[in-house]
């Protein structure tokens, strides 16, 4: 399936929704965190209309947050 063209605070409300927390922001870059077992993962989102594709499959690798939440329905 391919990725939705989603914008920063889309991003932001679906990688809320699996527990991370926006812990600080510089500019227009969100750092999210999320604390699993033993280790913390942290993603940088930019806070931007529309996100490129290669960004968005950074965040989603990244995040280890299932790949479906970004998909096309």
């Amino acid at each position: 399936m391919k990725l939705r063209r989603l914008s920063g605070p889309e991003v932001q409300r679906i990688l809320e929704t699996h527990g991370f927390v926006a812990v600080r922001q510089r500019g227009s870059h969100v750092a999210m965190q999320r604390r699993i077992e033993s280790t913390t993962v942290t993603v940088i989102v930019p806070n931007h209309r529309e996100l490129k594709t290669g960004t968005l499959q950074s965040i989603v690798r990244q995040s280890q947050v299932p790949r479906e939440e970004f998909e096309v329905k």
